[in-house]
Order: structure tokens, then C-alpha cells, then sequence
């Protein structure tokens, strides 16, 4: 093991992440009482430009109106990009108005470090002004090429300089628009492609969240009429290290919240790993057998990931049946 170690930023439950348009506020009443682990208020790609003002007054009044921690969720709000004349204006107005509300900023379309260093500044200095107590963080947008390209140095600059990072998404939507790649469905896969062709760049993005500690979470797919090519695109996604994905519509909440759950049997043998393992330490030995199966300390590292999401997912239904 190398010296260098950054180990995981924040732990945070997000198997399934609702979009919903805070142009529609009967939209983002019903997300507070879905099932999702977490929602985004969006002012970006769903909001028409000559909505953006209305829907950003009305993510400060949702935000504020909505027990969002009582009802178990995160709330997240995705700002326009950095491109825009609109995105100063939402982070202002968002964390001056309802800023102890806020838990989470989506930033869209990041391409360099530069950007997550100008959003940081400016709740740093808005924090400050307006002595929020809440730590607002900020989540990542890769669905450029660009952004792929700098995926590395993003993550390596948000582990070392940009503390409120915590998790970067795949925006497969963008990202093929920006590869000019040819796609039959938002995040689905092209016929002509032997494979799917978004493995590398999830992999990718994948590999610098756990080499500088952060998560990594798998955007949209378009086609909610089509749970079973949503749960494929889910469980690849989450062979792969992704902790969760984007549902695009309520349909598709169950069926992220399902794929990325430990089931009860992976759960149990992750429990017997870690016993087996005590016993094997109690003896002297740094190995033992369980079903036939040698294990060791890096099945105890799997076996922790399984227990903590176990205990996070246990930890919230406890949390709404005390509720």
C-alpha cells in the first residue's frame, strides 16, 4: 500500500438521485415524498432560458418551504454552468436565501479545475458573509470531453484543495453530445458498438474517485419505459464502483435503490467474512477458509463496503420509521 492515502471523503447514501425541474413546483413536492436517497432541484438543461429566474426563485422558496431533512433526503441543487450569465446568480441567490437548506451544488459541465475553484470561492465568501453553520458541498458534473480528459486532475484538486467536493457524476447525456458519439437512447447502447461503449469513461471517472477518495455516481437514462435496460445500465454501472445513479423519473427510483442495495444474502456473507476472519486473527492467522473460499484482509475490505452501505440503508429506514 502506498504512504499516500486519501481515504473516502464523506460517506453519503445516494443509490438513486431524482432530477426534477424547479420550474415545476408540484414536480419537487412529489420528489420530497418519493423514495429517492437524493434530489436535485435543476436550473440547468430542464429549465428553459426564459424560465431560469422563476425556477431559481422557486428552488429558494421549495428549499426553504420542505422539511427536506426530515423526510430523509438530501437536497441537491444543480446551478447552471459556468458558461452562463446565470450561474453567479444562482449560487447568491440560492445560498444567500436558503443557504442552511442547502446540502449539496451540482456543478454541470466541468472541464477544469479552475471551475470547481471559482464555485468553492464563492460559497466560501457567501458562508462567510452570511455565517451559514451548514457545510454545503459540491458535487461534479464529467460529461464533457474536456472534463474527461482533466477527470484526474479534478479529483486530485478536489482532494487536495477543494474540501467540499464529494462525489463526481458521469453525464452521459452531454458527454456523447460533446464526443459526437452515436447513441440510440440516453446512457443506453448503440447496436453497432460490441460492448458498451461508456465502460472506459465510467471507468475512468471511477478510478480517480477512489484514488483521491471521493464517490462516484452514474448519470441518466432516457428510456423510462425500459426499466430492464435501466437496471442493465445500473448493475454495469455499479460492477464497475458507481455507487448509485440518476433516475429521471420516479418509475426508475425502486429500480436504482434495488441495484445498488446489497441483497440480505451478499449482506450476511459479508458478517461471516469479518467473523471468520476474527477467529483466523485470535489464532495467529492472517488468512482463513469460509465455504470453501480462502479469504483475507482485502475481503475484509469488501466486505466493510457492503456492511457500510447496509448500515446507511438500515440507518434511514430506521430514521422514517421513527419519523
Amino acid at each position: 500500500m502506498s504512504h499516500t492515502l486519501h481515504p473516502l471523503r464523506r460517506q453519503r447514501l445516494q443509490r438513486s438521485t431524482l432530477a426534477v425541474p424547479a420550474s415545476n413546483p408540484g414536480m419537487v413536492e412529489k420528489a420530497a415524498e418519493s423514495e429517492a436517497d437524493v434530489v436535485f432541484l435543476d436550473l440547468e438543461d430542464a429549465v428553459a432560458p426564459p424560465e431560469k429566474e422563476q425556477a431559481r426563485k422557486n428552488a429558494v422558496q421549495l428549499l426553504n418551504d420542505i422539511d427536506w431533512r426530515g423526510k430523509g433526503k438530501t437536497v441537491s441543487v444543480r446551478i447552471n454552468g459556468l458558461d452562463t450569465h446565470y450561474m453567479y446568480r444562482d449560487v447568491v441567490d440560492l445560498l444567500e436565501q436558503a443557504g442552511e437548506k442547502v446540502d449539496t451544488l451540482l456543478v454541470p459541465k466541468v472541464g477544469v479545475t479552475g471551475d470547481l475553484y471559482m464555485v468553492d470561492a464563492m460559497i466560501n465568501q457567501i458562508s462567510a458573509a452570511k455565517g451559514l453553520k451548514n457545510n454545503v458541498c459540491i458535487e461534479v458534473l464529467i460529461e464533457t470531453a474536456l472534463g474527461m480528459a482533466n477527470v484526474e486532475d479534478i479529483a486530485r484538486f478536489a482532494a487536495l484543495s477543494c474540501p467540499r467536493v464529494e462525489v463526481l457524476h458521469f453525464g452521459v447525456a452531454d458527454y456523447a453530445a460533446s464526443m459526437r458519439a452515436r447513441t440510440t437512447n440516453i446512457g443506453g447502447l448503440n447496436p453497432d458498438y460490441p460492448g458498451d461503449q461508456w465502460h472506459a469513461s465510467i471507468t475512468r471517472m471511477v478510478i480517480a474517485c477512489r484514488a483521491y477518495g471521493l464517490r462516484a455516481c452514474d448519470g441518466p437514462f432516457g428510456d423510462f419505459s425500459d426499466p430492464e435496460g435501466y437496471m442493465a445500465g445500473a448493475r454495469r454501472a455499479a460492477a464497475l464502483g458507481c455507487e448509485g445513479k440518476w433516475a429521471i423519473h420516479p418509475s426508475q427510483i425502486k429500480l436504482a435503490n434495488e441495484v445498488f442495495s446489497p441483497p440480505p444474502a451478499e449482506v450476511e456473507k459479508a458478517r461471516n467474512i469479518i467473523a471468520a476472519l476474527r477467529e483466523a486473527e485470535a489464532q495467529g492467522r492472517g488468512a482463513a477458509s469460509l465455504d470453501g473460499k480462502m479469504i483475507d484482509a482485502a475481503s475484509e475490505k469488501m466486505a466493510n463496503n457492503v456492511l457500510v452501505i447496509a448500515e446507511a440503508i438500515a440507518a434511514k429506514a430506521g430514521a422514517a420509521q421513527a419519523a
